[in-house]
């Protein structure tokens, strides 16, 4: 996995080409099957993971061939003692993980996702949600 720190800058979000959309989209669609080898995508959105009290940490999932391409946003629940999915081989040699602030995640979510809400799948693993994912196919933007 890539060490990588900070997000990409609502700027560079605002400044990426139909195309980079295009190619994210399409690597959040071969991470959301790698993805489901480990838990299971509810088929429905639920309302944003983004409480007062929400005990959870926040993720974004990055092309490592341009950095500002977000494939995936992730939130994941602390409580859960569940095991840790094996990213390495869920990301593979493409994609980077880079944990982010909640603050950070709500204003990247909302460029991204400018919809108040149902914008995440939740997913689960051993039949207890874990997390929820949005992914770069789902981005609606205000272009």
């Amino acid at each position: 996995m890539l060490a990588t720190t900070g997000t990409p800058s609502i700027e560079a979000i605002r400044k990426l080409s139909m195309a980079d959309i295009a190619i994210a989209a399409g690597l959040a669609d071969e991470l959301r099957d790698r993805l489901r080898e480990h838990v299971h995508i509810d088929p429905y959105c639920l309302p944003d993971p983004f409480g007062d009290k929400d005990d959870c940490t926040y993720f974004v999932v990055l092309d490592r061939e341009n950095l500002n391409r977000v494939v995936a946003m992730f939130v994941n629940k602390k409580e859960n003692n569940l095991p840790q999915l094996p990213w390495s081989s869920i990301l593979g040699e493409r994609l980077a993980k880079v944990s982010i602030s909640k603050e950070d995640a709500f204003a990247l979510k909302h460029e991204l996702m400018p919809k108040e809400t149902n914008n995440f799948y939740p997913y689960r693993r051993n039949g207890r949600i874990a997390g929820y994912a949005m992914f770069a196919f789902q981005i609606c933007g205000q272009r």
